[in-house]
């Protein structure tokens, strides 16, 4: 089969981006949560509740299936800012701060999709499939405190640099359903910093290690899948939705971890650990009470499913014989979701612009039992505000008053429409107040406050 020419031009267009991305979504710098929820600042600025919306590239991520409503080629790729403070107080009063290493996440997590209509690209005999690959970072940890911090002996510095790797299709069946399927191929990649899940304390002596700064590490490869479906019972008469309804489901997955154990930087012995991330259900409906040709208004609401029962230990088994025991027991949860996005398509004052106003908040519950609490981990009940805002600028029209918007692509692809999307959320996290700890120097209270500044381009050709 010959390949058409506008095809060939979005395969240079597709390497550039992916080089790209794999510079951006570097998984070293992550936040200070388990499971990140903000993977573009469109979603992030509506409480993420996209599932049923799914309408932009980051659709791969949220709601492969979705993929279906985009035409031709797009994509979209951005960052998030991440920063905040853990305030620890033990019972006795003493406190120590703890930050993601500094005032901000950094280099920054950050998300890439490329996704394609295969029949708008001329490619109709294989009937109405989209494809694509996305890069971000789904899971992670980044925490610091004080090396001389009142529980040194459990924890000074974590992180969990994961990169998510997702080759996915969709494929409409009719008007009203279409499914998606995709991979996750997890990875710790070493053209990332270090490369590896990494814990550090500093250890008091004994069981053959000398006192010092002990770290743990390890690092592996793995995979999981995705499978999703969009339903649309309700069309307005140009055809687009007016009721959405979203289901995806993501996969467990194991690593088997290999690593090493460190005292003051000298090799103790090599370390083997099985670490299992969670499955996941999402599921949301959407609803477009307005939808004209001069305004669009979107109400919606998501809820995830999040089996983190799944990770009940992470002993670390030594190459010498010895086991490190970290018994996890963590709990499954729920995060409910809630969006609105209200978008003005003609303004006078804008010609050939769209402004769209976004709000939305998460309420996420806690996953870490007392017992098996780890500073690191900050883990409470939070609430997540977030509001945002969008603009979209047609062929025609001008950006920051210099160049046509359809100027802005890369050799003979120029783009018929380039979007910024700006985000912000704060998480607030119910006081914790932790006791019955296996290590009695992390039981105290908890006061958390993280903020999250997200920022995605989008191009659509």
């Amino acid at each position: 089969m010959l390949v058409p020419r506008r095809f060939r031009h979005i395969l240079v267009l597709s390497l550039t981006l992916v080089l790209l991305g794999l510079a951006l979504v570097s998984p070293d710098a992550q936040a200070q949560t388990p499971r990140l929820q903000g993977q573009s600042a469109s979603a992030a600025a509506m409480g993420n509740a996209f599932v049923a919306q799914a309408d932009d590239p980051s659709a791969l991520h949220y709601n492969p299936a979705g993929m279906t409503q985009l035409h031709g080629f797009q994509t979209l790729f951005g960052t998030s800012l991440i920063g905040g403070t853990t305030q620890f107080t033990s019972p006795t009063g003493v406190q120590a701060t703890g930050d993601r290493n500094g005032s901000l996440a950094w280099p920054p997590p950050g998300h890439v999709y490329l996704v394609a209509n295969l029949k708008d690209l001329g490619f109709s005999a294989l009937g109405d499939f989209s494809a694509g690959i996305g890069f971000n970072n789904p899971f992670g940890s980044l925490t610091r405190y004080p090396n001389d911090g009142p529980f040194r002996s459990a924890l000074t510095f974590t992180t969990l640099p994961l990169l998510d790797i997702k080759p996915t299709l969709a494929y409409k069946l009719n008007d009203q359903l279409s499914f998606g399927l995709g991979a996750d191929i997890y990875t710790f990649s070493g053209l990332f910093g270090e490369g590896h899940l990494e814990q550090k304390s500093v250890w008091p002596g004994g069981f053959g290690i000398p006192p010092g700064a002990l770290e743990i590490n390890g690092s592996d490869t793995t995979a999981g899948f995705n499978v999703s479906l969009l339903y649309t019972p309700y069309r307005n008469s140009e055809g687009k939705p007016l009721v959405n309804i979203g289901m995806v489901y993501r996969s467990q997955a194991t690593f088997h971890l290999t690593g090493t154990l460190l005292s003051n930087g000298a090799l103790v012995a090599n370390t083997a650990a099985t670490f299992v991330l969670p499955q996941v259900f999402s599921g949301g409906i959407a609803v477009w009470p307005v939808r004209t040709p001069d305004r669009e208004w979107k109400l919606e609401f998501d809820v995830d499913y999040v089996g983190w029962k799944s990770n009940r230990t992470l002993d670390i088994h030594l190459s010498n014989g010895g086991l490190l025991p970290f018994p996890q027991n963590w709990q499954s949860g729920y995060t409910a979701m809630f969006g609105t996005e209200y978008r003005w398509l003609h303004l006078s004052s804008l010609p050939e612009w769209d402004v769209a106003l976004r709000g939305g908040y998460m309420n996420q519950q806690t996953q870490i039992p007392d017992r098996t609490f780890n500073p690191g981990v900050p883990s409470a009940n939070s609430h997540i505000p977030s509001v945002g805002i969008g603009l979209a600028c047609h062929p025609n029209g001008s950006f920051l008053g210099l160049i046509r918007c359809g100027d802005l692509g890369i050799g003979p692809l120029k783009p018929k429409l380039f979007a910024i999307d700006l985000a912000y959320q704060a998480a607030l996290y119910e006081v914790r107040t932790v006791s019955g700890n296996q290590n009695p120097t992390v039981n105290g209270r908890y006061d958390t406050l993280i903020h999250a500044g997200s920022l995605s381009f989008r191009f659509n050709y």
